[in-house]
């Protein structure tokens, strides 16, 4: 499929600790043909988990120079935008055309939220305004902003990124996708089926260009679970195991949108949404070990990659 790009955090969303863990990983992704390599973000994650999200791309960045990295998501309401412009665009200097940020509210540990001084009730709000900021900021101008949460005068960030830094919208609600049309270079979904995948697309084209967005070049994506190994069953134990291990509840709640099986059988699941709009998809793989579980993004990546066959399988399980 033209255009597609296929991504992968470390395995199980983990990133190894150690140079040379890092390292192999490191070289397995570029060995197996991924097009990014992804981290997440979270400060304080149910049992005080967690991997900052920007520290986390610039250690992989500047460990290799031949994969550009994508945040998602960082938790940008439980920081300071100013700050945080700061890091994008250093990063941007050091790593130029290489980072994606994909922001988002989070949502699904409260505690982690409250801990940070924030109301859980405010992050949407907080959101638009921290974004608002953050892309100002990244234009090179002087920002003045006076809102709710955020009270700033002349605030500069120089140098500006030069390519920019895409800044994606993360999340499933309706406020989520109306920021992504507003305030975004694309939406990142997770947990949707591509029925509202495709949606989503329609709602961002249409308040786009109510928005004065018509000329946007959105990039729009998808974070996967998947599982992989030699039998589905095999797979669908890899991937329920991590899972459980980080969001600590059932497999159940996810398993519809987390494929788990051979890389034929995760492409087949992904390639309705690749129809829906989707544009890239950065997968969270599992599988028995590290080795297996970068192989099988890799060989998801170069057959959604490569152009579709005649009667190629498209439904979802």
């Amino acid at each position: 499929m033209d255009g597609v790009r296929i991504g992968s955090f470390p395995p199980g969303a983990r990133l190894p600790a150690g140079a040379d863990a890092r390292r192999r990983l490191l070289d397995r992704a570029v060995a197996a043909g991924v097009d990014h390599l992804c981290v997440g973000d979270h400060v304080s994650f149910f049992v005080g988990a967690g991997v900052d999200g920007l520290v986390a791309a610039t250690a992989l960045l500047a460990a290799q120079e031949q994969l550009p990295v994508y945040v998602g998501l960082y938790l940008l309401p439980l920081r300071h935008p100013v700050p945080v412009a700061r890091q994008v665009a250093t990063i941007a200097e050091l790593a130029p055309g290489r980072l994606t940020l994909g922001v988002g509210i989070g949502g699904e540990d409260r505690h982690e939220v409250e801990i940070c001084g924030v109301d859980p009730r405010t992050r949407g709000r907080r959101m638009d305004e921290c974004l608002a900021v953050v892309r100002a900021l990244l234009s090179g101008e002087p920002v003045t902003f006076h809102g709710a949460f955020v009270d700033l005068d002349d605030a500069l960030i120089l140098p500006a990124p030069d390519p920019p830094v895409r800044l994606v919208v993360g999340g499933r609600s309706a406020a989520a996708v109306a920021r992504a049309a507003r305030l975004g270079d694309g939406w990142l979904g997770i947990w949707v089926s591509p029925a509202r995948f495709a949606g989503a697309v329609a709602e961002i084209e249409e308040q786009a260009l109510a928005a004065g967005r018509a000329d946007v070049r959105f990039e729009h994506a998808l974070n996967v679970w998947c599982g992989f190994g030699p039998t589905a069953g095999r797979a669908r134990a890899a991937l329920a195991d991590a899972m459980e291990a980080f969001y600590h509840i059932p497999f159940d709640a996810f398993e519809r949108y987390s494929p788990a099986g051979s890389p034929e059988a995760v492409a087949a699941f992904l390639a309705p949404y690749a129809q829906a709009g989707c544009r890239c998809f950065n997968l969270i793989p599992c599988a028995a070990d590290e080795a297996a579980a970068i192989a099988g993004a890799g060989e998801v990546a170069r057959i959604l990659g490569a152009p579709a066959s005649p009667g190629a399988a498209t439904g979802t399980r």
